[in-house]
């Protein structure tokens, strides 16, 4: 590692629906221009590496579905509780490794229903946190297709929300948790439920948060 630069890693793989190269591969280049080295690696085997998750200040990880060993999923841990930060967006975060329950506590949240179809959806972001450095000076904007109904941790600092209308199943309204940050020890991590695909990044404000939440983990 160049001496002065910081390192970030990106871990991608798992159901290839979700695009982990192409969605990984848009903020490479962004990464690299704010003076990080990047290692990718597509393998979770990388997570028992601990000299080298020692010396990471930031991971990204896109592995939608799969498993991870219980090394694999300690080592994961242990980096972020001692400051390496960690970030990712849609499945690739949040529908990863369903069976480690460790895992979900680590990352603040879990995918329980994609919605689905081109229905356009309000995304309103936090008043109460307008000034953090995620969300500051966005406004609220409109997305489309595949929006995760998602189960979160009160311990969030919840940036941003999807709105869901009441329908057949559901009685009222709900403002669904679709933007968060939170800490794990002395690192942060950053989640977005945006990013099915390229695509979904062609839409700023999704682009936008994604960039400062990468920065924002990292250590």
């Amino acid at each position: 590692m160049v001496s002065g630069r910081r390192q970030a890693l990106v871990v991608r793989g798992g159901w290839p629906g979700h695009e982990p190269v192409e969605t990984t591969n848009l903020f490479v280049p962004f990464l690299q221009g704010h003076g990080f080295e990047v290692l990718v690696e597509e393998s979770l085997e990388v997570y028992e590496d601990e000299a080298l998750l020692a010396r990471t200040d930031l991971i990204v990880q896109s592995w939608t579905s799969g498993d991870i060993t219980r090394a694999e999923s300690a080592g994961l841990m242990a980096a972020v509780q001692a400051g390496t930060g960690l970030a990712g967006w849609h499945g690739g975060i949040v529908d990863a490794f369903r069976e480690d329950k460790d895992y979900q506590l680590l990352t603040g949240g879990q995918f329980v229903m994609d919605t689905g179809g081109p229905d356009r959806r309000r995304v309103r972001l936090s008043p109460g946190f307008a000034d953090h450095p995620v969300i500051a000076g966005l406004h609220d904007f409109e997305v489309r297709g595949s929006q995760y109904w998602t189960h979160s941790d009160p311990l969030n600092d919840v940036l941003a929300t999807v709105a869901f209308e009441a329908d057949e199943r559901r009685a009222r309204p709900a403002d669904i948790p679709a933007v968060w940050a939170r800490t794990w020890g002395r690192g942060r991590v950053f989640v977005s439920t945006f990013g099915h695909g390229t695509e979904d990044f062609r839409v700023p404000e999704v682009r936008a948060i994604t960039e400062r939440g990468l920065l924002w983990a990292s250590r």
